[in-house]
């Protein structure tokens, strides 16, 4: 009886032993990832890389600027429980600072371009929208607009992926490579569009085309302006005063302007084009295609 008893209990921890080594080969090594993401441009990185072996989720409402927006305690728990959580670095997305996430998971996707981060001269305060009043610190932050460094953080993705996942790393390498071709030739169409004019003086309507500039060496500078709001007449005293020694034919929004805004641009020799930064998930499309038509927007200027 007693032997009897021995052999069942065994078979009950072996039981419970198998139930756990089960789960823990769907969760672990080879089981599908759960991937959180700071913004649009790397969820829609790392969902080309992965493809069907994970899910990458980017919980941001729409109609929040992700590098501003803070998450509610619900959401910063679905990071920490992730299997990773890609950051843009560079300051991006001021909430990380700001809680507890597992240093194990996260991947600063721009580590090995620090030496290319641009800080401000000037630090700017305003407010727009919901959000009330933020800061554009020193240190810019729309790195991925520089199809060269979107590039590097798609590398750094697929090779993190890589270490997680070693029996997947071929298939990732080989979605990383033609993710690559597409980013590298967006960077080749946009050096040869600019080639014909690069040194035109442009406007940018809000501080977010630093990497962008510097990247493809335009000759701009920018204002602090929101498509959806009406430039005061400080804000027009403050355009023209920069006309003066920066006499600039085109103004680069991240969304269209309003009507009137444009309108009276047009007044004083300002046209108007669309690059969407693309922080947040489109209305309509996606990463690539939005970068296809900003692109095609810039064609008008140059």
């Amino acid at each position: 009886m007693v032997r009897y008893l021995k052999i069942l209990l065994f078979n009950m921890v072996l039981a419970v032993l198998g139930v756990v080594f089960s789960a823990a080969t769907v969760n672990g090594a080879s089981g599908k990832m759960t991937i959180y993401a700071v913004n649009y441009p790397l969820q829609y990185f790392a969902e080309r890389i992965v493809g069907e072996h994970a899910s990458v989720v980017f919980p941001a409402p729409a109609d929040e600027d992700p590098a501003y927006w803070m998450p509610d305690a619900e959401t910063i728990v679905a990071y920490q429980q992730a299997d990773l959580i890609l950051l843009n670095g560079a300051n991006y997305a001021k909430w990380v600072n700001k809680t507890s996430l597992p240093p194990s998971k996260l991947v600063n996707t721009s580590l090995k371009s620090k030496d290319r981060y641009i800080y401000a001269k000037e630090v700017v305060t305003h407010s727009h929208g919901a959000g009330g009043k933020h800061a554009h610190e020193s240190l810019a932050f729309t790195l991925w607009i520089d199809f060269d460094l979107a590039t590097a953080q798609a590398k750094a993705i697929a090779k993190v992926l890589g270490r997680k996942r070693p029996g997947l790393k071929d298939t990732f390498q080989k979605n990383y490579l033609v993710l690559e071709k597409e980013l590298l030739v967006l960077d080749r169409q946009i050096q040869n569009i600019v080639s014909e004019n690069q040194q035109q003086p442009l406007i940018g309507s809000h501080p977010v085309y630093d990497y962008f500039s510097e990247r493809y060496g335009l000759n701009m500078k920018s204002v602090h302006w929101e498509p959806d709001e009406l430039p005061g007449n400080q804000q027009w005293m403050e355009l023209q005063d920069m006309l003066k020694t920066h006499p600039a034919g085109w103004m680069v929004w991240e969304g269209d302007p309003s009507p009137e805004t444009v309108k009276k641009l047009e007044s004083i020799g300002i046209n108007s084009l669309v690059f969407d930064p693309c922080g947040n998930v489109p209305a309509k499309g996606d990463f690539m295609s939005v970068m296809r038509r900003n692109i095609e927007n810039l064609r008008k200027a140059f």
